[in-house]
């Protein structure tokens, strides 16, 4: 019987959580930044003379 590469298999396992929580991470920080922005351009009045 062949033998189980585990430790590779756990490794790539770990690997691709790691990238999913830090896409996940980039794509809250781009939300936080589109929201500052947003809030930002509020709460500057907008001078129209």
């Amino acid at each position: 019987m062949a033998k189980s590469h585990y430790q590779f298999k756990k490794r790539q396992k770990e690997l691709a959580k790691k990238k999913k929580k830090e896409e996940k991470r980039q794509r809250k920080l781009g939300n936080k930044a589109v929201e500052t922005d947003k809030a930002e351009k509020d709460l500057i009045p907008s001078r129209t003379d």
